[in-house]
């Protein structure tokens, strides 16, 4: 079970989420709670680790790196995923990996400035012998982009109702 939250949580986050300058004191003046209930709740979330930062949010595109695409990478067995991950970690370009289930070992969201960085990226995946094949799909649109807060509102709505 995660960290309990409910409908004032969910609503102090929504805001931070969609305002993150919004500061606290603003804060508790539009939501109607006190000063210190906000920061309260803040600090408590962020212990909790339901918060997990506060800084900002860049865009790969916005840096030049309009390419978006996830490969799914099989490892030489024996290589060990924590070596995988810290070859992973060195590449820039390289903004997610995931362990998972199924034909390959792990999922990878990359960003490159073209078709031809991406080649490049790929290669650079490549060049550690841990990784033995990968597969790759572009991304053309993109329609949802990566959200947590509705699992809080969720949360929040099923922490108000009785358990069966």
């Amino acid at each position: 079970m995660g960290a309990p939250v409910d409908e004032l949580d969910a609503r102090i986050v929504q805001l931070f989420a969609a305002e993150p300058r919004v500061g606290v004191l603003e804060a508790s003046r539009r939501l109607g709670v006190a000063r210190g209930t906000i920061q309260a709740r803040l600090d408590r979330l962020a212990r909790s680790g339901v918060i997990r930062g506060w800084g900002p949010q860049v865009d790969p595109a916005a840096l030049g790196f309009g390419v978006t695409a996830f490969a799914t990478l099989e490892l030489r067995q024996g290589a060990g995923h924590a070596a995988v991950t810290r070859h992973l970690a060195g590449i820039p370009e390289v903004m997610e990996a995931h362990t998972i289930s199924g034909s390959a070992d792990m999922m990878t969201r990359l960003v490159a400035r073209s078709n031809t960085d991406l080649q490049r990226v790929i290669d650079e995946l490549l060049a550690y012998d841990g990784i033995v094949r990968t597969s790759t799909v572009i991304v053309l649109a993109t329609r949802l982009h990566s959200r947590a807060v509705p699992l809080l509102v969720r949360t929040a709505e099923e922490d108000g109702r009785e358990r069966p």
